[in-house]
């Protein structure tokens, strides 16, 4: 086992990441610096792409706010990423539900899987 696999090993491992895929609803808690100090920020929003691919695993989650569509993209295993929590699981019948940036009000409603 070289350096890199014991670091890859080591990250991956650190905390632990909830069962999530596309179409749940998440709140992401992600760590914001500001000049000197640093806060916590919120992020809640629809899962509408997962990559998973090791270390280099990411998620884009999509929320409306103020009528404007905002997509963030967030690296799973970064340190900046403080927290993951699954509000809803939601039933999409798409791997990557990309169809619900054209969607509004309530034709983008997504069911809840039970």
């Amino acid at each position: 086992m070289n350096l890199l696999d014991k670091y890859v090993q080591k990250n991956m491992t650190d905390r632990p990441i909830p069962d999530f895929r596309s179409g749940d609803t998440l709140m992401v808690h992600v760590k914001i610096l500001e000049g000197a100090s640093e806060r916590v920020q919120r992020f809640e929003g629809v899962c509408i792409a997962r990559r998973n691919r090791g270390i280099g695993s990411s998620f884009l989650v999509r929320k409306i706010s103020y009528g404007i569509g905002v997509e963030r993209k967030f690296m799973l295993y970064s340190p900046r990423v403080i927290s993951i929590e699954v509000l809803r699981k939601g039933r999409v019948r798409r791997a990557k539900p990309y169809y619900l940036r054209d969607l509004r009000g309530k034709a983008a409603r997504i069911k809840e899987r039970t």
